[in-house]
């Protein structure tokens, strides 16, 4: 529950930067300060790993809403969905202690958009997350991108995906929704 209570929080700030300040250019990096709270940490006390993905979910609220993205997808009907995540950790962050935030947009292919998250402590990663995300409408189905951009403007500078997160996109996928996925061990 805390984290929704976080998340409301993040999006009256954002809202308000957004209306005070314009919006920002969706590849600049977007930082927050966080602190790991009680209800963060696991019987280890530090912040729970699983924590990370949803303490890092704040960080895209942040850059979509104060892109003006948000207000975009709303207004056509579209929403984002994680397709798939991966992250690496460095150091713990330990129970009251302070951390940043840094959220960016990486990159896009044909059919996602990457988002890359960082954990700070005095500019020392703790923790990197990648994200791959769709766009998918409400009424069901995939945003193309060339909709998306006609939308929402095509964010200019946009550096090339590295090739690994090609790999790891292609290597982490499912079968799409319409064909079966049995679980069957080997």
């Amino acid at each position: 529950m805390n984290v929704l209570w976080r998340t409301l929080l993040v999006l009256v700030r954002a809202r308000r930067l957004l209306r005070r300040e314009g919006p920002i250019d969706p590849n600049t990096v977007a930082r927050l300060r966080i602190r790991v709270l009680p209800t963060d940490i696991d019987l280890l006390r530090h912040l729970n790993n699983g924590r990370y993905l949803s303490l890092f979910d704040l960080g895209r609220w942040d850059l979509l809403t104060r892109a003006g993205l948000m207000s975009a997808m709303t207004t056509q009907g579209w929403y984002a969905v994680v397709a798939a995540e991966t992250i690496t950790f460095r150091r713990s962050l330990e129970l009251w202690q302070r951390f940043e935030l840094e959220t960016r947009l990486i990159g896009h292919d044909d059919r996602a958009v990457y988002l890359e998250h960082r954990a700070l402590v005095k500019g020392e990663i703790y923790a990197r997350a990648v994200i791959r995300a769709r766009i998918l409408r409400r009424t069901g189905g995939t945003v193309p991108h060339d909709e998306l951009f006609a939308a929402v403007g095509r964010p200019e500078g946009l550096p090339d995906i590295e090739s690994w997160v090609h790999d790891w996109a292609a290597g982490s996928s499912l079968p799409s929704t319409k064909r079966p996925a049995p679980s069957v061990w080997s």
